[in-house]
């Protein structure tokens, strides 16, 4: 699956025509304190407008059977105030994916989603979601930016309920919800082409 999506950006990559500040690689420094192989591409599609299209992946199962397996993409279109990859920018984003969640100790209630089931049971179903995104971008040199970004939005999910991390029998089966909430974080390294 990883060689997979190195494949899918590296031939996305050299398939746009590439010009001074077209086209950029990035990866979140979020996910990558996580140990989540995350990996982006941006593309410039107007004077101040460029599509962003960013993937992330994580199948590791932590200690003592904790689970926070996933994989999820986000395409995005950003309008930019000043140039591309420089200074404040707005967006618009959808996301989806698959989880596979669990005992992971917990008594957290967000806006309205309460994430405490995660401590004595396993979720696994699939997401999709909209969202909006505001985020700023610094200028390190001729290539290298760093960018920082929020998003906030709403998913909606439909999951299975399993009482443990290893487990096979369900609890619930095919139940639906809806989050509203931040959607996307970044602390992005950026290689600009």
């Amino acid at each position: 699956m990883t060689l997979k999506l190195y494949a899918f950006l590296f031939l996305a990559l050299f398939s746009v025509s590439a010009k001074c500040q077209e086209v950029a690689l990035k990866s979140n420094l979020i996910y990558d304190a996580f140990a989540t192989l995350n990996a982006g591409i941006e593309i410039g599609i107007a004077d101040k407008w460029t599509f962003d299209m960013s993937a992330n992946y994580n199948a590791w199962t932590l200690s003592h059977d904790r689970k926070w397996k996933h994989w999820l993409l986000q395409p995005e279109a950003r309008y930019w105030f000043c140039d591309r990859w420089a200074g404040r920018f707005v967006g618009a984003h959808a996301l989806g994916g698959q989880y596979n969640v669990g005992n992971l100790d917990n008594n957290l209630s967000f806006l309205g989603t309460d994430f405490s089931g995660l401590s004595d049971n396993r979720y696994q179903g699939w997401f999709a979601g909209l969202g909006l995104v505001y985020g700023h971008s610094w200028i390190l040199n001729k290539h290298w930016n760093l960018e920082a970004l929020f998003g906030f939005g709403w998913v909606y999910t439909r999951y299975d309920v399993y009482p443990c991390a290893t487990c096979g029998t369900k609890v619930a089966e095919d139940k639906p919800h809806n989050y509203v909430g931040p959607t996307k974080a970044a602390i992005n390294l950026v290689y600009t082409f």
